[in-house]
């Protein structure tokens, strides 16, 4: 992340010259100064650098997104309770402090825009990240102290043995125990807002959740050269769990991100582990 050179548009100090005549000197000091309130900016790397949207695109080929400084205005969105209870807070701050208004949120793939949130709560909130984190061995909570400039880490896209990365964010990997050739493609916002409403959709019927099956059915884009929908669903129902595992780490390893990991020790148990830090209500609502 670097900070743009906003010294332009705050003003400069006036460039050193001959004096000006008096009468001009008056009018200066006769007239009411007036303040600039530009709300400064900074350019954002993004995890994919660019290289998986396609041409035409905003995003092809950019490495980086500018963003504004989170400002009183953005925290009424934050606290919008229209904006909280249709679930759609983040995504309004985010297309607000996005300062090219053609790049679409939901068009931002999942690990570039976790980068763009990171980035804005840093410049609101700061970088010390308060949150509870519950150990594994003994269930016990305890707070952290995260830093979110020092901690987090940008994840590019890894390559994987066996798996063809076809350089438009989709990949074939084929699966260990059905040999199956499965071609897959990163998911984007409106991918997860299809899943979110398909998680609530469930529990508004009291169906059971799965969430995890509905993640590789939005991914999967076909099945043995398959492409039918129906063909993919029956594929994801008889799917080995071995094999669903493998699909879905391999997913997780294309997937250019941004990881905010904890050295972790339990202060209840002495469990140390490395953890991910998750992402709560403290994060964008600071007690």
């Amino acid at each position: 992340m670097f900070r743009r050179n906003n010294e332009e548009r705050m003003g400069s100090p006036a460039p050193q010259g001959d004096t000006p005549p008096v009468e001009n000197q008056e009018q200066e000091e006769q007239s009411t100064p007036t303040l600039n309130f530009t709300t400064p900016t900074e350019f954002v790397d993004i995890p994919s650098k660019g290289l998986y949207y396609p041409e035409g695109h905003p995003l092809h080929k950019q490495e980086s997104v500018e963003i504004k400084f989170m400002t009183a205005k953005d925290e009424d969105i934050l606290t919008s309770k229209s904006y909280l209870k249709k679930g759609i807070a983040i995504d309004k701050l985010l297309q607000n402090v996005i300062v090219n208004k053609s790049i679409d949120i939901n068009s931002l793939l999942s690990g570039d825009k976790n980068a763009l949130i990171i980035a804005a709560r840093t410049t609101g909130y700061g970088s010390s990240y308060q949150t509870k984190m519950t150990c594994p061995s003994c269930g016990a909570q305890g707070t952290i102290d995260f830093d979110l400039e020092e901690g987090s880490k940008v994840k590019s896209s890894e390559e994987v043995e066996g798996v063809q990365d076809n350089g438009d964010g989709t990949f074939i990997a084929t699966t260990p125990r059905g040999n199956i050739e499965v071609k897959m493609q990163l998911l984007d916002g409106s991918s997860e807002k299809k899943l979110l409403k398909l998680t609530a959709n469930k529990k508004k019927n009291n169906q059971p959740e799965s969430t995890l099956s509905d993640q590789l059915r939005l991914a999967i884009l076909s099945v043995g050269g398959q492409t039918d929908q129906m063909m993919i669903n029956m594929f994801i129902r008889s799917l080995p769990a071995s094999d669903a595992r493998y699909l879905r780490e391999v997913y997780s390893k294309k997937m250019p991100n941004v990881e905010l990991k904890h050295n972790y020790e339990c202060h209840s148990c002495g469990y140390e582990q490395e953890l991910e830090v998750p992402f709560t209500s403290d994060f964008f609502w600071p007690k």
